[in-house]
């Protein structure tokens, strides 16, 4: 094995949630699998491609559950290692609820890289949990061609406060807490177009855990009606399964949705992956985007990994939540409100 620095992206052909199944795909093989009937106890599963499950134990405590594990989207292993952990503990802060334990999933070419990359990647998520305030237990590991890694974990929520993506109210509006443009600043790194310092603000905002929870106040945290983290689906899909599961319309004026200094910079120069092509084919029959121009239009399709949470909540307390979590998220904005059901699931403006 190489004791050399390895520049762990250009060792896989796709990286972070930017490898995903293309949404199209994915629902088309699971509609071909008979899944077991639901416990009474099972409160949400896949089938409104929510972000977790939630598995309710008594009045008081439901499981969170969710899983989530990816090739590398940077160089560095131990930054490596914290933004898939953020990315993984995301599933349970979206849920409205907070890790306990995580699991790792480990894929580690031993014949090709040093044992120190896969220290610094463990090490990496192992910070990250411990800010979750969560515990790392264990997991799982394979000898594979390629380094993939990411996390089970498991929550607990309150089960009459779930914030599941089928909450959505008319009249709520909508909050997306991170920039946007995750997925074209990483295809530039992968293009080695840039190095990780000059797209430091997007390395930061992934390795961010979402705990938005602990910003908010008790009288905050019960006017979130629905809420989704924004990952390889992009603004557009994700904002679209939260209208769909909801049914109502979203309407999302672009203008306001916070970005990246660099992220026009690097649609405009084509750092593109494959994902910005099918989150297009995904979301464009429920989605209106006939006022964009073409840069917005690749910015909502842009992959993000480790991405912000989109909040639904009520306008009447929409600010005050805004001014609370920019203690932690300096981009959280008001990006638009929830409809009655339309034609469309998501109009953006």
């Amino acid at each position: 094995m190489s004791s050399e620095k390895i520049a762990l992206t250009q060792t896989v052909q796709k990286g972070g949630c930017a490898a995903k199944v293309a949404a199209s795909e994915l629902r088309r093989i699971l509609q071909q699998v008979r899944f077991p009937v639901a416990h009474s106890a099972l409160l949400v599963d896949g089938g409104l491609f929510d972000d977790a499950a939630i598995y309710k134990i008594n009045e008081e405590i439901a499981l969170v559950q969710t899983l989530d594990f990816f090739t590398p989207i940077v160089d560095t292993p131990k930054l490596f290692g914290e933004i898939a952990a953020a990315n993984a503990l995301s599933d349970v802060y979206a849920m409205g609820g907070k890790p306990a334990t995580a699991m790792g999933i480990l894929a580690f070419p031993l014949a090709t890289m040093a044992e120190n990359i896969i220290v610094d990647v463990l090490q990496g998520a192992s910070d990250k949990i411990a800010e979750a305030g969560a515990n790392f237990v264990g997991g799982h590991s394979i000898d594979d061609d390629t380094l993939k890694f990411g996390l089970s974990v498991t929550g607990f929520v309150n089960p009459n406060r779930v914030w599941a993506n089928a909450g959505a109210k008319i009249g709520d509006h909508l909050i997306l807490t991170k920039a946007l443009g995750v997925g074209t600043m990483t295809a530039s790194l992968k293009r080695q177009q840039s190095q990780e310092e000059d797209i430091m603000e997007a390395l930061h905002s992934m390795a961010t855990v979402n705990n938005v929870i602990d910003y908010m106040t008790p009288d905050l945290q019960v006017t979130v009606h629905a809420a989704t983290d924004i990952t390889g689906f992009g603004l557009s899909g994700h904002s679209m399964q939260l209208a769909n599961a909801s049914q109502v319309t979203l309407r999302i004026q672009t203008e306001k949705l916070p970005r990246f200094t660099k992220t026009f910079f690097c649609l405009e120069n084509s750092f593109l992956t494959k994902a910005h092509r099918t989150n297009a084919e995904y979301t464009t029959p429920l989605i209106d985007v006939s006022n964009l121009d073409n840069l917005h239009r690749l910015l909502i399709h842009d992959p993000q990994t480790s991405g912000g949470l989109l909040l639904s909540v009520s306008s009447a307390v929409s600010h005050a939540m805004v001014m609370a979590l920019r203690a932690k998220f300096k981009s959280a904005e008001i990006v638009g409100e929830v409809l009655s059901r339309q034609d469309k699931a998501v109009v953006f403006e």
